[in-house]
């Protein structure tokens, strides 16, 4: 019986070893691999990803009707190292700015504008300075200027009135115009407001009874 005990006993030790050992081991050779992250990466704001489309906001004619020169200045704090905006002022990486709304592009005389951006066709108005400040690169495909854009409509809007304030009072573009509720629309919710008008007055019917 002790023999069969010993025996046993050192079955059962063997066996608990080996189940540690596997453990072990098991830790020591995952420990260089690593785990797929349930969420990958990190979110960027105001950064759409693949997953799905980013809420446009109010548009940019919207937020010109209460943009703010003065927020607008200090956006403008962004461009001063490579742009004046004062009268007269050196032109410097990039040209002189003031009154530069409406103007055409490449207006500055004696400004090595870039190829890219002379080829645009128009002049600076609001729809074509948003789409610029937003993102120079797409807008003038080979330009010089190596400004990502500012990617809040808020900022743009406020850099706009800001930049118009400094030698160019453009008038603002037109606020959007609030969409009519159609025909069908109308009439369904005068049916509603009708039968809501009918039910009330035969509960106070009833409750005269």
């Amino acid at each position: 019986m002790s023999n069969n005990n010993t025996i046993a006993g050192w079955v059962l030790a063997g066996g608990i070893a080996a189940l540690g050992f596997s453990i072990v081991s098991g830790k020591y050779f995952h420990a260089g691999k690593h785990e797929r992250p349930e969420v990958m990466g990190y979110v960027i704001e105001g950064v759409e990803s693949s997953g799905g489309a980013a809420d446009a906001g109010p548009s940019i004619e919207t937020l010109l009707q209460t943009a703010d020169a003065a927020a607008g200045e200090k956006v403008f704090a962004k461009c001063a190292a490579c742009h004046t905006i004062n009268q007269g002022g050196a032109n410097g990486i990039g040209p002189n700015l003031y009154a530069s709304m409406g103007k055409p592009h490449g207006h500055v005389a004696g400004f090595a504008y870039s190829d890219a951006l002379k080829s645009v066709p128009g002049n600076w108005d609001w729809t074509s300075m948003d789409a610029w400040l937003t993102s120079p690169r797409k807008y003038a495909n080979g330009t010089k200027m190596t400004f990502a854009g500012l990617g809040k409509a808020e900022d743009r809007a406020n850099l706009m009135v800001y930049l118009n304030a400094q030698g160019s009072n453009i008038p603002l573009p037109a606020a959007p115009v609030a969409e009519e509720p159609a025909a069908d629309e109308a009439e369904a919710e005068a049916g509603v407001d009708a039968e809501a008008q009918e039910a009330v007055e035969a509960d106070a019917a009833a409750a005269e009874e």
